[in-house]
């Protein structure tokens, strides 16, 4: 091998997913925050300089992106402080996940400011991840230059997965097809004022995306004014014809969010939103691979109709995921869970509790490959947020965000930034 930097990390002996191909036994080199090599085989021996994670028996496929959970572990987005979002972020790191959005369902302006907030302070906390501002983190922190900063590369911790800005799933969204969304807040769209009304996030860096259904008042000018702002834009909770539909993807609306559901039904003399987006191929879409928002069979359906290419899993998890079955405060209903299935009073399914990595062991089960997974679990999200020339595959130059696992399907580590969270017996 060649020769490394002194502070890099060497996974060793793993079978990698690493883009396009499958490496039965290789080896990724981190160095910093970034994959800084990639070998296939694992004959050599690695440099006495790195340190050294013998990967063996493991899989590694690229960190879980989610582009859609609105809490977990009792903790809901709407409500959350930037220390609750740390915990979220900690629990997802566990699971798989190394970047996700924050979603926010529809409320008064004042809440969503709240929420937005503690996503800015959060964000500006984990800027520290970044190397080029790890020195003034150092020196801030009182570190002698001699002194190994225990979340450094190449030590185990715990870390946690990185907000990469918001999803606001509404308020421009059609009442007849709310779901677990309330009514009550739901808005029309009267030009650009009302978007002003949407809090922001001041992190240059966030992706701001979008849910709406385009048959609103103003519909197709929202999203046209959302894309001259740089939102992404996806449809959902909709009952918008086919014609309007071809609208709203001219204008820029180009994803479906958790496709099928909160969408029209499909029907054989009006295909609707569930036709139109089963064939164009360019329109992408978003799943809930839990086997209750969708049936297995339609899984396999969507998979075979718009491929792997062009779909993204999901958790769409609430607040009560990682907490088992029982009954929480959600939204400011109860909402029971039972055998993993949610459930609000008037009987809608309102969200989900599983994580990516449940989504993903759905999807191979299914029979979809590894390769398809990684792809549909990060590949595709980074794509939809335009940042795959950054992270969402395993690829030399791209940041060290990966998970490793097991035969059985479980976490055994997860490497966000170059840091490996602590392994698992």
């Amino acid at each position: 091998m060649d020769s490394v930097a002194p502070n890099s990390l060497l996974l060793h002996g793993a079978r990698i997913i690493a883009s396009d191909r499958l490496i039965q036994q290789g080896a990724v080199l981190i160095e910093a925050d970034r994959i800084a090599q990639i070998f296939d085989g694992s004959a050599s021996q690695p440099p006495s300089t790195a340190t050294v994670i013998d990967s063996a028996g493991l899989t590694l496929f690229p960190g879980f992106i989610d582009l859609h959970i609105h809490g977990a572990v009792g903790v809901d987005t709407m409500i959350a402080s930037a220390d609750d979002l740390r915990r979220v972020g900690e629990f997802l790191a566990a699971n798989g996940v190394t970047a996700w959005l924050p979603t926010l369902v529809p409320a008064p302006t004042a809440i969503y400011q709240r929420a937005i907030d503690a996503i800015d302070q959060s964000m500006a906390q984990s800027s520290v991840d970044d190397p080029e501002r790890r020195s003034e983190y150092r020196l801030q922190s009182g570190l002698a230059d001699s002194e190994k900063d225990p979340t450094e590369v190449g030590t185990l911790n715990t870390c946690r997965a990185r907000i990469l800005g918001v999803h606001y799933e509404g308020p421009f969204v059609n009442s007849e097809q709310c779901g677990a969304l309330h009514r009550e807040h739901f808005r029309t769209y009267a030009g650009p004022a009302s978007l002003d009304e949407l809090p922001t996030i001041t992190n240059e860096s966030a992706v701001h995306m979008m849910t709406l259904a385009p048959e609103i008042e103003g519909g197709i000018e929202l999203i046209k004014e959302l894309r001259a702002r740089d939102w992404i834009v996806s449809l959902g909770h909709t009952r918008a014809t086919v014609e309007l539909l071809d609208q709203a993807l001219a204008a820029g609306a180009q994803h479906m969010t958790h496709f099928m559901n909160a969408m029209r039904p499909l029907h054989h003399r009006a295909p609707g939103p569930i036709g139109w987006g089963l064939l164009h191929d360019d329109v992408t879409c978003d799943v809930i691979a839990d086997g209750v928002h969708i049936d297995p069979l339609m899984l396999k359906l969507i998979l075979r109709t718009k491929t792997a290419e062009r779909v993204s899993l999901i958790s769409d998890a609430i607040a009560a995921a990682g907490l088992g079955d029982g009954d929480y405060e959600v939204w400011g209903e109860n909402i029971s869970v039972n055998h993993g299935r949610t459930q609000n009073a008037s009987g809608s399914i309102a969200g989900s509790v599983i994580t990516m990595l449940d989504a993903v062991r759905m999807m191979l089960s299914l029979g979809a490959s590894e390769i398809e997974v990684a792809r549909m679990a990060a590949t595709n999200p980074a794509r939809l947020l335009s940042i795959d020339q950054d992270c969402g595959s395993i690829a030399e130059g791209k940041r060290a965000d990966l998970v490793a696992l097991d035969q059985d399907g479980n976490v055994r580590f997860t490497v966000i930034g170059g840091r490996v969270s602590e392994a698992r017996p």
